[in-house]
């Protein structure tokens, strides 16, 4: 098996030492070069050619936002963030994904003291994902799929739109979110980023969409016009309580090796919601989301799989997919319409 090659990009030599060591400790990852700013990354990429780059934000002589920008532009390649843990650290990283950046991970400091391995095993799981995906065929992917016309989403009493969704799914919630009108009925998303960013995240999403975009809370209701992001480090469950869904939020040991997990998430959208719920499993490494997408099919739930063309890592739905989980399967591009016009259904069944 060919070894992926990374190039490391931080002006921090301490940086570049630890993500040189972590990177490297299971044999199937290279580093083949460091660069110390934005100057010397681009040369070095010229000559190394590396699968993924992992860049910092910021570095002298040009910034890494500016670098990436330029970067996506003139040779697409899967970069991972390594973000600073400050809200301004988390609104530049947000940045950097809308830019292209496949993920991130947030910088080894001071509290990592014995938690460097759990930092490691995440940092390799998402330069593993970063070389799987396709940073050149997205943007072609979408160019060819027709958006499907977004009619009105308003839907019966009850009804909840569930999203899920992984590496390079900060775009994707983004593009099926911007489409949804201010009418659709309550939307819960599970994507996974750990604490520190999701706040950031649904703020970043309420500027851009009809919706309004908040961080869920524990025993939040759920409104119409409103969507409920997962918290990092903490599980998202919907429960009907006194006739009306809630948000519950719970620090429970890892489901499918995350927390917040799709999986948790789906499970109680089909106990809580059933029929009366769309769902969508969007681009991601890994199978979180299969078995609780499949419980909302089986529980008379219309659920969408991204396309393998449209997503920037073919994973998720992929197993989904496998396991009878999704209804059909659509390009990015379609996926609002698709859940708005179930929800049409459903109001005219009703």
């Amino acid at each position: 098996m060919m070894s992926i090659k990374v190039l490391v990009v931080d002006d921090s030599a301490l940086i570049r030492e630890v993500l040189g060591r972590m990177l490297t400790r299971d044999g199937d990852i290279q580093v083949v070069g460091t660069a110390v700013d934005p100057i010397d990354a681009r040369e070095k990429i010229k000559t190394l050619d590396p699968d993924v780059v992992t860049l910092d934000i910021e570095m002298p002589n040009m910034n890494g936002l500016a670098f990436l920008e330029k970067l996506m532009r003139l040779r697409p390649t899967p970069v991972v963030m390594v973000s600073t843990l400050t809200k301004k650290g988390a609104s530049e990283t947000l940045l950097a994904l809308e830019l292209g950046a496949v993920d991130f991970v947030a910088k080894p400091s001071a509290e990592f003291a014995g938690g460097l391995d759990t930092f490691g095993i995440g940092l390799r799981e998402k330069i593993r994902a970063a070389a799987k995906s396709d940073v050149r065929g997205r943007s072609a992917g979408r160019a060819e799929a027709p958006r499907v016309q977004v009619r009105t989403a308003a839907a019966p009493e009850g009804a909840l739109i569930a999203l899920g969704a992984s590496t390079g799914g900060v775009e994707a919630i983004r593009a099926v979110l911007s489409q949804l009108p201010s009418d659709s009925p309550p939307v819960v998303i599970a994507q996974h980023m750990p604490a520190g960013f999701t706040g950031r995240f649904a703020a970043r999403l309420d500027e851009l969409c009809a919706l309004k975009v908040v961080e869920a809370q524990d025993r939040m209701p759920l409104e119409a016009g409103h969507a409920y992001v997962a918290r990092g480090d903490y599980h998202l469950r919907i429960e009907r309580s006194s006739g009306q869904l809630k948000c519950r939020l719970g620090q429970e040991g890892l489901e499918s090796g995350h927390r917040p997990s799709v999986d948790v998430l789906f499970e109680s959208v089909a106990r809580a919601v059933g029929p009366m719920a769309v769902g969508a499993i969007l681009t991601g490494m890994g199978r979180d989301g299969a078995r609780g997408l499949k419980l909302m099919r089986e529980a008379g739930a219309y659920t969408i799989g991204q396309s393998q063309a449209s997503a920037l890592v073919y994973g998720m739905p992929r197993v989904a997919f496998e396991e009878g989980a999704v209804v059909e399967q659509a390009p990015l591009e379609q996926i609002a319409g698709k859940l708005a016009n179930a929800l049409v259904k459903l109001k005219s069944a009703a």
